[in-house]
């Protein structure tokens, strides 16, 4: 009866358009968030691979390609330790908290011109986006009752707060970290130019700032959500947390550690044992984590059929991304080198084209979401694993499109990383990537739906926040597989690199048409009903 009685009074929490006044702390804590993440990835590859002379660290195209597969991949890699950490000892609440206070000291670290800080400052980011990701997006969830039909509207408007700031940070930290107008101020204020790229990382931890200010002053409006973790109902369970946890810290701190030593020693010789040695730690953690869900983290039958599905809706995530990633290498590269960045014959750094995904996201999403609702009226919504087909086949598309933009660059002999003759300098219409980005959201709207919504109601509530981190790993993966995408552009020309962007993602989703009648009949046993109905969410 208690239960009931704390869903009524959810239910009538209306004081946020319509939903619970907490989700205005979530939505504005989670766009202050995504401005710093977003804000600094926009010009991260760019920094890297700037010449020294001009303030960058002067990184090869691999090299630098290497460092954002790996950061990026363990900035959503770290959400699995960091949901289950939140489930058993510090609450939801408590490791958002600390999560954001880590991302902000990381950026303040990124702001100081020095390389050792660089590392010392994306470590930073990692662990603290490990604990405020997937606990915030599950503390959103814990906002409404059970039955709750609020539920994936309440995402929908989180997540308009998660692009609102995706929108804003490339624009304000780009500038600041590329603009020839800032950097002529610097220069007039007797500033060295040069050290503009770090004020672009200053701005990212301002805006954490800002997060952490009003996610402390409202989370009183929270209510019971992301409260203290369940206690554990015996001795012996206590002692085993306690012993997971002392390896989770071990792994988490001393695999960075291990990684320094062997590279020291010169076991890991140069960066393609690097990577190697990183894949096989992905794909170990992976399969053990699995297995331990499957082994021991399901209490039924219900619950491992559940764990199925997300491990079929992680798999076709996994290749997603990989391809929808490549916005922050290869394209962010390929803006900045060989497309014409001016617009009505103004200039822009080519960081800017990180703001059009979130521009279109706010312009498709509404009609995405009456789509849906139409569509479901009427009996005709596509099912999850359909949604997720569809996604991989838009993906698909925006890369053929650019196509015709690879044929006018690549010419004879050409490769992608280092043109030769009379195509060395040629420029090629903004266009193409604004096409591109507009199909991937498009794509995103198809996708993203499933991840945020459908963990938050297939995962049960003792470990929400670890499955939460389950979604996150996808996005770990395919994160990286988009750094190490970058290797191969340095031989490849255009044409075949955006051929490969096109062919894994529809083998992907001709697989995943395939599985979704069996999907739907495993879930049409589970007594909620199936996968849920939602909107886009950005990672």
């Amino acid at each position: 009866m208690a239960s009931n009685d704390t869903d009524d009074a959810k239910l009538h929490d209306t004081a946020f358009f319509g939903h619970p006044r907490g989700l205005s702390t979530l939505f504005f804590t989670e766009m202050w968030e995504r401005f710093s993440y977003y804000g600094m990835r926009a010009f991260l590859v760019l920094y890297m691979t700037a010449e020294v002379a001009k303030g960058g660290l002067g990184y090869g195209v691999a090299r630098a390609g290497l460092v954002y597969g790996m950061y990026t991949s363990s900035v959503y890699l770290m959400s699995v330790p960091g949901g289950w950490i939140a489930d058993r000892f510090l609450g939801l609440r408590r490791a958002v908290l600390l999560g954001g206070i880590l991302i902000m000291a990381g950026h303040v670290s990124l702001a100081m011109p020095l390389e050792g800080s660089f590392y010392v400052g994306l470590g930073l980011v990692v662990l603290g986006t490990g604990l405020l990701k997937p606990n915030i997006s599950a503390i959103v969830g814990q906002l409404y009752g059970a039955n709750d039909p609020r539920r994936d509207a309440g995402y929908s408007i989180y997540y308009m707060g998660i692009n609102i700031g995706a929108l804003v940070a490339p624009i304000a930290c780009g500038f600041l970290a590329q603009s020839s107008t800032f950097q002529g101020w610097l220069s007039s204020a007797g500033i060295d130019p040069n050290s503009a790229w770090h004020f672009g990382f200053g701005a990212a931890a301002v805006g954490m700032f800002f997060g952490l200010v009003q996610y402390w002053l409202g989370s009183r409006h929270l209510g019971d959500a992301g409260g203290p973790p369940a206690p554990r109902e015996t001795a012996a369970a206590k002692k085993r947390d306690r012993l997971i946890l002392v390896a989770v810290l071990i792994g988490t701190f001393g695999v960075p550690i291990l990684f320094g030593v062997l590279m020291a020693k010169g076991v890991i010789a140069n960066k393609e044992d690097l990577e190697h040695a990183f894949t096989y730690l992905l794909l170990s953690l992976t399969v053990a984590l699995f297995a331990a869900l499957y082994l021991w983290g399901c209490e039924d039958s219900e619950e491992r059929r559940r764990l199925t599905v997300i491990l079929v809706l992680f798999l076709g995530a996994v290749t997603f991304w990989a391809a929808f990633e490549q916005a922050g290498s290869t394209l962010n590269l390929f803006a900045q080198e060989h497309t014409r960045n001016e617009l009505l014959g103004i200039g822009f750094p080519a960081s800017y084209f990180q703001s059009i995904n979130s521009v279109c996201v706010i312009l498709l999403a509404p009609v995405f979401a009456a789509l849906w609702v139409y569509l479901g009226k009427r009996g005709k919504e596509p099912s999850s694993p359909i949604k997720f087909g569809i996604a991989q086949f838009l993906v698909a598309l925006g890369f053929a499109v650019l196509i015709p933009a690879a044929i006018t660059l690549d010419g004879p002999q050409t490769a992608f990383a280092a043109l030769k003759g009379p195509f060395q300098h040629v420029l090629v219409s903004p266009g193409w990537l604004v096409a591109l980005y507009f199909i991937h959201t498009a794509a995103e709207m198809c996708l993203s739906p499933v991840g945020l919504s459908s963990m938050s109601k297939l995962a049960p509530k003792r470990i929400g926040g670890l499955v939460m981190g389950i979604w996150f790993l996808a996005a770990s993966w395919g994160n990286f597989l988009a750094g190490k995408a970058v290797g191969y552009t340095v031989t490849a020309t255009y044409q075949s690199f955006f051929t490969g962007m096109i062919i894994f993602p529809v083998i992907m989703g001709m697989v995943l048409l395939v599985l979704a009648g069996p999907i739907r009949r495993m879930m049409s046993r589970n007594a909620a009903g199936g996968l849920p109905k939602a909107t886009a969410r950005k990672k």
